[in-house]
């Protein structure tokens, strides 16, 4: 069997960990009135501010309706504005507010100090190295996704009936 208690592989290990560190953000960040979810919206606009909605769907690799639920949400607290942009009426940028730029500071902290507990007891080097290999896996699973969609139809596992 794959799956057994005395030796979970890699797959499993990842997706626990990201579990449990989704699960350790979201609750330090709770008291803040902002979820995970949240703040990956306002990551990326203290980098780049004025992103249309579909931009901001790329960078989070989520779908453009999931997005514009997250921004809607986010905008509701204070901490983003639509604006629209020049020359086009029916784009609109997604701006941080002063509130979320005061908030953003606070959030980097907890993130940071949640990254150095979760790589605690890791060298430099080792956490280069993991840096890499997980860069490399998450480029894997890309290609195989991608792969997989151009695939007209899925594989059927041959015990299986119709």
């Amino acid at each position: 069997m794959i799956i057994h208690d005395s030796h979970r592989g890699p797959g499993f290990l990842l997706t626990d960990s990201a579990r449990l560190l989704r699960k350790l953000i979201d609750r330090r960040l709770q008291p803040l009135g902002l979820s995970r979810a949240q703040w990956s919206i306002l990551a990326i606009l203290s980098n780049r501010d004025g992103l249309s909605q579909s931009q901001i769907s790329d960078e989070l690799e989520i779908e453009k309706s999931t997005v514009g639920r997250l921004i809607d949400q986010v905008e509701k607290s204070g901490w983003i504005e639509r604006r629209p942009i020049p020359g086009d009426r029916r784009l609109w940028g997604v701006h941080l507010t002063g509130q979320a730029r005061r908030l953003i500071t606070e959030v980097e902290n907890i993130v940071l100090n949640t990254r150095e507990e979760m790589l605690r007891g890791l060298s430099d080097e080792q956490q280069q190295i993991l840096s890499e290999m997980l860069q490399t896996v998450k480029l894997n699973l890309s290609v195989a996704l991608e792969l997989d969609q151009a695939s007209p139809h899925p594989q059927k596992f041959e015990g299986a009936t119709s």
